[in-house]
């Protein structure tokens, strides 16, 4: 399954996105964000939206099936709940979120892949670990460097993202970069580094797959 993080329509629904589900580990949060955008306005949810369409597309091409949790760029949501109830429903044999960071800090730049740690369940143990280190690899592999500023060789044990914590199939998410660093805000604005990204995940992710 893969997860395009946010949604068009957030910003003009912020009654429904604020809205408190539950997130794991005895919390809750809100149903979704805006997601970030470049020092241009490029939106996160643009980015990960065609990304996403991509790397289905190349995934489709090997005989993959695929689940999206959303079917356009232009509604609200679905809640994090609800994108892991989706991809617990399907069964998927791997859950692939793809986002894009904005942080503001001087250099920050990079790639990183988080998984849910400690783990509330098998799957998200061995195998979400599994699914993670092939996507840090395969991307890293592809030519894109890792965060310099957050995680730890570009891989990141989170206990605090919904959609993680209520998987019940390998799971992991993946930072494609830093939106407000120029070069990397450069690629995931132009055609060609957003292939570019979706070339290197759908390889990995396909190379999980084969086990």
């Amino acid at each position: 399954m893969l997860d395009p993080g946010h949604n068009g329509g957030n910003a003009g629904k912020p009654g429904e996105i604020n809205k408190q589900v539950p997130a794991g580990r005895g919390k809750k949060k809100p149903c979704n964000t805006t997601g970030t955008a470049t020092n241009s306005g490029y939106p996160e949810h643009a980015f990960t939206w065609d990304v996403s369409q991509r790397i289905a597309q190349a995934l489709t091409a090997k005989g993959v099936r695929v689940v999206l949790t959303r079917q356009n760029d232009t509604g609200v949501g679905p809640c994090v709940d609800e994108r892991a109830a989706i991809g617990n429903d399907a069964q998927a044999d791997a859950v692939v979120s793809i986002h894009a960071d904005g942080s503001n800090s001087d250099g920050a730049h990079g790639f990183h892949v988080a998984y849910s740690a400690p783990p509330l369940n098998a799957q998200q143990g061995e195998p979400s670990t599994r699914l993670a280190t092939a996507l840090r690899d395969g991307i890293r592999a592809g030519g894109f460097p890792t965060s310099t500023y957050l995680g730890t060789n570009g891989l990141a044990p989170r206990a605090d993202l919904g959609g993680l914590n209520l998987s019940t199939r390998p799971a992991a998410l993946v930072e494609c970069g830093n939106m407000r660093n120029a070069a990397e805000a450069a690629a995931m604005s132009s055609e060609e580094g957003r292939q570019q990204y979706a070339a290197v995940i759908a390889k990995a992710i396909a190379d999980y797959l084969k086990g």
